[in-house]
């Protein structure tokens, strides 16, 4: 199929990302915006331009109508949906299918099939993939208590048509059922439209493990390795890398063949992820399948050298994978922190508002996938993503250390951001050592790096922010007597007192 002119129905740094392959293969990109981002990066960088309306994304990024008008007025031929807003929408799909556009993304079928987390697992089953015990199909509430006391407590509440963490329960005993039910259902009914839930047995500390999947129009499937996910805040992911520390070779083979059944029973083209909980003793059980390109495909691409966006383009336009199984790399180790425009010392409240000074950490082995630049206003009608920040090293310590020396480069002003908290977790014993589960972040261990230092101090390097420029300050710390960086002075700058 003919690909031509691609349309980026997103936003941020993944409808940047989009443009800077469609670059490198000389593909003319359009891009749309709404009016909280007329100055953003993305259209800045894209070739044409299009407004599609208010702020608000159900009145604009999320108008299937819109993109189409916009398609036919510039002559896109085809629409690379990112990930979020149309990314999984069946609908969207089909709808492009019927106008001759194609939709660099799987059949609306296979959205379908791995859409509704229930019906995903039925085929996951049906292709012999091993799943968590639970109950498939969703029930009445008594019925999922009673189902709930036959697998045994601690379960796992969550929405059927869910996805982000929206409308998942852990439920430690049969007392805090129903509460705990109520507000599941609440949170998938006001999230996805749909109160449906599900129980699942609780995998004690369990390890979110994902396999990246891509299958071309011609039968052939591949899986790129796997991505570590397991530290999580509320459900959402905070650092990913790759490989796992947690898996084997044999593990690694076994994972890749397990999400290959899933790609095969439902005839999938394209990028997909399937994820997976996993114990302490390798077990792993399939949780659900992303029919998209993921947030956190950067570090698949570090350790594999390949470019997962061109290689989505390649099978939209009827193109065979560029390599077999056997051919797939395996180099280094990649880590990735989602930088965020939120305060940790406020529970991670966000924090739009404008970028009044930024610099973005760069060198060997550095990769910073931003969405913004130094002026740019962060939206509060969106999620508050400031970019993807990973690195590489050839071990899995190199890598960390890496990226703690290029946190400590990044410099944002104006707005609160995550970037201590992501230097504190680079020093966490846990996270260094590689023992990893999904709550690890449960108990608190965040204190803001520097927080030491007497308050004379602070009342001094306040003072000192008076005497110099915004950027001369956020540039580099001053020296003592000894050539050293004063941390003081450093700390002082950095919380912008």
């Amino acid at each position: 199929m003919a690909v031509t002119k691609i349309l980026i129905a997103n936003r941020g740094e993944i409808a940047v990302r989009v443009i800077r392959t469609c670059r490198e293969m000389g593909i003319p990109t359009v891009a749309v915006y709404s009016e909280a981002d007329r100055g953003a990066l993305h259209v800045r960088m894209a070739d044409e331009a299009y407004f599609i309306g208010p702020a608000a994304a159900r009145e604009s990024y999320l108008v299937l109508e819109k993109i189409l008008d916009v398609c036919k007025r510039s002559g896109a031929d085809a629409v690379h949906p990112g990930y979020g807003f149309l990314s999984e929408n069946a609908e969207a799909a089909r709808a492009f299918e019927a106008a001759g556009i194609t939709f660099i993304g799987p059949r609306p079928e296979c959205i379908v099939s791995m859409g509704s987390k229930t019906a995903a697992r039925e085929v996951a089953i049906a292709a012999g993939c091993p799943v968590v015990p639970g109950i498939q199909e969703t029930m009445a509430d008594e019925e999922l208590l009673v189902a709930a006391q036959k697998i045994g407590f601690p379960v796992m509440l969550k929405a059927a048509m869910g996805g982000g963490g929206k409308g998942m329960r852990l439920v430690h005993k049969p007392e805090e059922f129903a509460s705990s039910l109520a507000r599941a259902r609440g949170e998938a009914l006001s999230s996805f439209g749909d109160d449906s839930v599900y129980v699942e047995k609780a995998i004690v500390q369990p390890r979110h493990i994902e396999i990246q999947v891509f299958s071309d129009k011609h039968g052939n499937h591949v899986y790129l390795h796997e991505r570590e996910c397991s530290v999580q805040r509320r459900h959402q992911k905070v650092i990913e890398e790759a490989p796992s520390p947690h898996v084997t070779p044999d593990m690694r083979k076994a994972m890749g063949e397990a999400a290959l059944k899933v790609a095969r029973a439902v005839n999938y083209v394209g990028a997909g992820t399937v994820e997976f909980l996993a114990d302490a003793d390798r077990n792993f059980y399939f949780l659900e399948m992303n029919t998209r390109l993921q947030v956190e495909h950067p570090v698949t691409e570090w350790i594999t050298g390949l470019d997962l966006v061109k290689w989505q383009i390649l099978v939209a336009r009827g193109e065979r994978l560029p390599m077999t199984q056997e051919e797939i790399p395996l180099n280094g180790w990649a880590i990735e922190c989602r930088v965020y425009a939120e305060d940790p010392d406020k529970n991670f409240m966000p924090s739009p508002g404008r970028i009044t000074f930024l610099r973005t950490p760069s060198g060997r082995n550095v990769r910073d996938d931003g969405g913004v630049y130094e002026g740019a206003e962060v939206p509060m009608f969106y999620d508050p993503m400031i970019s993807k920040l990973s690195t590489w090293g050839p071990t899995r310590l190199e890598a960390i250390e890496r990226m703690r020396a290029a946190l400590g480069e990044y410099r944002i002003g104006g707005i609160r951001h995550n970037i201590a908290f992501h230097e504190t977790l680079m020093e966490h014993e846990p996270f260094r050592q590689g023992a990893l589960h999904t709550g690890m972040l449960d108990k608190p261990f965040w204190k803001r790096k520097g927080q030491g230092p007497d308050l004379k101090f602070a009342v001094a390097a306040a003072l000192l922010q008076e005497l110099e420029t915004e950027q001369r300050r956020a540039a580099q710390p001053a020296a003592c007597a000894d050539g050293k960086p004063d941390a003081w002075k450093h700390w002082g700058r950095f919380n912008r007192l």
